[in-house]
């Protein structure tokens, strides 16, 4: 029973993977055909690149992470689509009024949520060169869940540039690899600029090659404004590696994680 029961479901999987590959290829082949036959050239290029980036490849990207990618913390967060982002450089022991007040006094800002109005703000702000302290960030997920909070610094009033965090709550009874306790983990970055995503084709900030920088300016901060604030640095936490995050961009980590205590 159990065997026909797996059998069933991979015909089912089979027949969905079927039917969409044909309504991709209709649908390609009509756009297609609008740029060679009828010359719009224009219009169907940009209606083929946001078909390509914002619909076909995330579809793609997220049945195929379900495939390769364990379902466990290994150390590195996940983007909407599936695919392995930025790494965990940081751990913080300390309640959530106690890490807002800590990372506002280093002079960080709480980040907007992602809504359409925050969204045509920050364009207009990078496009424009305008500042906006408060600009969101993109959504990245451990635990299965989406960044509990997150916190940036702007570079010269342009949120093209800027310095970025972002914190999830850990599960009850959950500890990091090693035994030890904190209630929050935490991934920080760098962008540098405003750019298309090896991976997706989507606009995105692309991000500094080494993570470590990020991680250490963000415990610095925190050190420098806060007298209550001590941090424990554990070394070799993972091993040191060079990689991708989800927009393509190359990483690298000497795999040390600092453990930030608030109090």
């Amino acid at each position: 029973m159990k065997h026909l029961y797996r059998f069933v479901l991979l015909l089912k999987r089979l027949f969905v993977g079927i039917v969409i590959f044909v309504i991709w290829f209709t649908i390609y082949r009509i756009v297609v055909m609008s740029i060679v036959v009828e010359r719009h050239y224009v219009v169907g290029s940009l209606i083929l690149w946001v078909l390509t980036a914002y619909f076909l490849l995330p579809r793609i990207h997220r049945r195929l992470s379900r495939v390769y990618l364990p379902n466990y913390f290994i150390g590195r967060v996940r983007t909407t689509d599936g695919l392995l982002g930025d790494p965990v450089n940081l751990g913080v022991i300390g309640t959530k009024a106690e890490l807002v007040r800590a990372m506002k006094r280093a002079k960080w800002h709480v980040a907007d949520d992602i809504t359409f109005n925050s969204s045509w703000k920050i364009v207009k702000a990078t496009l424009l060169r305008k500042s906006y302290p408060t600009a969101p960030v993109s959504p990245l997920f451990l635990f299965g869940n989406k960044q509990s909070i997150a916190f940036q610094q702007e570079v010269n009033g342009n949120p093209a540039q800027r310095h970025h965090v972002r914190f999830w709550k850990t599960p009850s009874g959950w500890y990091l690899p090693g035994g030890y306790k904190v209630q929050w983990v935490g991934a920080a970055t760098f962008d540098t600029n405003v750019g298309f995503s090896l991976f997706t084709l989507q606009i995105t900030h692309k991000i500094a090659e080494d993570t470590d920088v990020e991680r250490d300016y963000v415990v610095s901060s925190l050190l420098k404004h806060n007298t209550s604030v001590s941090c424990e640095m554990i070394t070799h936490f993972s091993t040191g590696y060079h990689h991708r995050n989800g927009g393509g961009d190359s990483i690298k980590t000497d795999g040390n994680l600092p453990i930030i205590s608030l109090s």
